[in-house]
């Protein structure tokens, strides 16, 4: 099938008619419809599909077990509240896209496609939890107590979904299998808006991570309590997302505070409890670092870790490559730093052979209905894999 049958095929799922923007979670019912579209594409190309034990999928054209490890392309199909179509499957129907044009008959290698799980962390709030998982990252006890906004635990929405939670960790037979690793994914920056080129190659990962505030609070009437006598933690959070700004300002960082859970939630009740998620990130580890530290004292709680990921640089010989391949004309290929956490990041730091690709994005935007890639530009990335799977495979 072509990239554009298949991009049709993808675009209904999950889809929010409202707002416009995809509501694709891990371990739903939608979360499976995904996995089974990506069962059936690789069923059409007679590959195989297996599932590691944290629930990622690998479509295969040999064994890597008899033939030796492979070349892997490939990304997600979960997305954040109310996110773009491309964030994720792009890396995917191109993948296949790219294998469909080439004869794998002259293929020196296996090739395999990945389709991780839970790269987005929107359910379960932790980030590439698949490939957390795969590594040893994330552990296995506390993913499987990971609980979503309704109380239902990773372990329980696996078990829903047919993945036995019982098997999570470290997947060392797996990742034997993987000699390199590219991940191809849509810009969520302005990097290539203005250039000439389509396609760029990856440089490193920013460090990042994510941060949970518990501010404290006492529960009262709206309309009776006086304001002197009046305990709110809102007041706690409005510091907060103020001093998230200002410190990301001063030490030149991003810092967001997204995500926040209010206790009542009632129009006329004072709340008792805020809980409030800092993202911060930037090219500095220590800069990150400082910025959570002065958030915190702002809100006067402690942040809470959930998820950290250092500075993550790729693989340099094999990104010069990419890079040389994929010029044209005697032109450089743009090669970028990326705020923005992958799989690829996590492969990489755990010692896998890994580069990415990104597609230009004219509007710059991500994580947002206005994310958008144009078919020119999908395609000339479809190409570029090809390229790749050509020199590499």
């Amino acid at each position: 099938m072509s990239f554009e049958g298949m991009w049709a095929d993808l675009e209904g799922v999950g889809l929010d008619g409202s707002t416009g923007g995809y509501r694709r979670f891990a371990w739903t019912g939608t979360d499976e419809l995904l996995r089974e579209w990506f069962r059936g594409e690789a069923a059409r190309r007679g590959l195989e599909v297996v599932s590691d034990r944290a629930g990622n999928l690998w479509a295969w054209t040999a064994d890597p077990d008899l033939e030796g490890p492979g070349l892997v392309l490939g990304s997600h199909l979960d997305s954040v509240p109310d996110g773009g179509a491309f964030d994720g499957p792009l890396g995917i129907v191109s993948a296949f896209a790219a294998l469909d044009g080439l004869d794998r008959t002259a293929l020196r290698r296996p090739v395999g496609i990945a389709c991780f799980a839970d790269e987005e962390g929107a359910r379960f709030g932790v980030a590439c939890a698949g490939s957390r998982l795969l590594t040893g990252v994330l552990d296995p006890d506390r993913a499987r107590a990971l609980t979503d906004d309704d109380g239902i635990t990773m372990a329980e929405a696996m078990a829903a979904a047919g993945h036995d939670a019982a098997v999570l960790g470290r997947d060392d037979e797996t990742l034997r299998r993987v000699g390199t690793f590219l991940e191809l994914h849509v810009e969520q920056g302005r990097a290539l808006v203005d250039g000439d080129e389509a396609v760029g190659v990856g440089s490193s990962i920013w460090p990042h991570g994510r941060w949970r505030l518990d501010l404290r609070g006492r529960a009262d009437h709206a309309g009776t309590t006086r304001l002197e006598d009046r305990k709110d933690p809102m007041l706690a959070l409005a510091a907060t997302v103020l001093e998230a700004r200002a410190a990301a300002e001063r030490h030149r960082m991003l810092a967001t505070v997204g995500k926040v859970r209010v206790r009542p939630n009632g129009v006329n009740a004072i709340p008792s409890e805020v809980t409030a998620w800092l993202d911060a990130r930037g090219p500095l580890d220590d800069d990150v670092r400082a910025v959570v530290a002065e958030v915190a004292r702002a809100a006067g709680a402690e942040a809470v870790e959930e998820s950290w990921t250092p500075t993550t640089p790729f693989h340099g010989g094999l990104r010069d490559r990419l890079a040389t391949l994929l010029g044209s004309d005697g032109s450089s290929t743009p090669i970028l730093a990326t705020g923005a956490g992958h799989d690829a990041g996590i492969l990489s730091a755990a010692g896998v052979e890994t580069a990415m690709l990104f597609v230009r994005n004219p509007t710059g935007i991500s994580h947002s209905p206005a994310e958008h890639a144009e078919p020119a530009d999908c395609l000339a990335g479809v190409d570029a894999l090809a390229r790749a799977i050509e020199a590499l495979a």
